[in-house]
């Protein structure tokens, strides 16, 4: 299995750079895999497309980290990404240069108002900074950080809330699972209403998601473990269901096949995975899925290609790029049944 398989021309002019002012109002195209036909609708339709009787499945997890901009000692420039906290004054993060941060680096930002040394590595390649005490470090990093958008995005968002989910709770992601961004509290109150119950689990969305597959085997790549999380309520809701398992996102997907103990069933489950789901996996938990557009070449577009067949995605992706679609993290979205 060839990663060349999973390439297709992405145009940079369709590459949403924002999002668009109504989450709902987003184009969906619908893709049946049974006769691999398209459909054009706005996100809206939806709450149609389910059905009395499913689960809409959602990860509730919210972005925490945090970009920011520093200098050491000798003036160098430093980029850090600070992705968890671990207590004591200590954060897990990704610094650039890494030459320049090694074990212990003083890093200064906002002219000393904040100072960390970099006391260890993670074997990812990250770093372990402590920020200096006596200065509140959690409250200077959310005022003094970025949101960490994903490499393609060249503009600054001027409200942090449009990169969350509007049921997004549980602090720990380096970056949105962004096909929930079209879901508004008014059209979950409309899926609820048709007879759609809906149950969240958690995915701790890791930097490891803006990394390319570099083995032309696709066999060959190793995904980075995220934490998950299934509670006992979302299990029994979606155990119980009298219709389809409907999964918003790819992060979602990812955290009901790791709790997956028989076809259309789940178990609470806590801990991490590491699953890479490729062409010729049977899903267990996925009987639709909504999900955004994909990077060429990505591990999200082999899981949407292991769902649909490879063909049928790319052939969606070409009637995409055809009819304009906006693309990527804040662009439009799928919904493959």
């Amino acid at each position: 299995m060839r990663l060349s398989d999973f390439d297709y021309d992405l145009p940079a002019e369709l590459i949403a750079q924002e999002p668009i002012k109504n989450r709902e109002m987003s184009r969906l195209l619908v893709i049946r895999r049974s006769g691999g036909t398209l459909e054009h609708r706005s996100f809206s339709d939806i709450v149609e497309l389910v059905q009395p009787g499913d689960v809409l499945v959602l990860n509730d997890t919210r972005v925490t980290a945090k970009r920011l901009w520093g200098r050491k000692g000798s003036g160098a420039r430093v980029e850090v990404l600070t992705l968890r906290k671990l207590g004591g004054g200590r954060y897990e993060a990704m610094v650039k240069p890494g030459r320049r941060a090694h074990v212990g680096a003083e890093i200064i930002f906002a002219a000393g108002a904040l100072k960390a040394e970099v006391v260890g590595r993670t074997d990812f390649g990250g770093r372990i900074l402590e920020f200096a005490p006596g200065a509140d470090a959690e409250s200077l990093i959310d005022e003094l950080g970025e949101v960490p958008l994903p490499p393609y995005i060249h503009r600054l968002l001027s409200d942090r809330e449009r990169y969350q989910t509007v049921y997004a709770r549980r602090a720990g992601s380096a970056a949105a699972p962004t096909a929930g961004l079209h879901f508004t509290p008014a059209l979950l109150d409309k899926i609820r209403a048709r007879g759609v119950r809906t149950a969240f689990v958690t995915l701790d969305v890791g930097i490891a998601t803006f990394r390319p597959v570099r083995c032309e085997n696709v066999l060959d790549h190793e995904m980075h473990s995220e934490a998950f999380w299934v509670s006992e309520e979302s299990a029994e809701t979606i155990n119980s269901r009298k219709g389809r398992i409907v999964v918003v996102g790819t992060t979602t997907a990812r955290a009901l096949e790791s709790a997956a103990v028989g076809k259309g069933r789940v178990a609470p489950s806590c801990g991490s995975t590491d699953l890479f789901i490729t062409p010729g996996y049977e899903f267990k938990a996925v009987d639709a899925l909504v999900t955004n557009f994909h990077m060429p070449r990505s591990t999200l577009l082999i899981l949407v290609s292991a769902l649909a067949g490879r063909d049928l995605i790319l052939r969606a992706y070409a009637e995409a790029i055809r009819e304009r679609y906006r693309l990527l993290s804040f662009g439009d979205a799928m919904f493959i049944e």
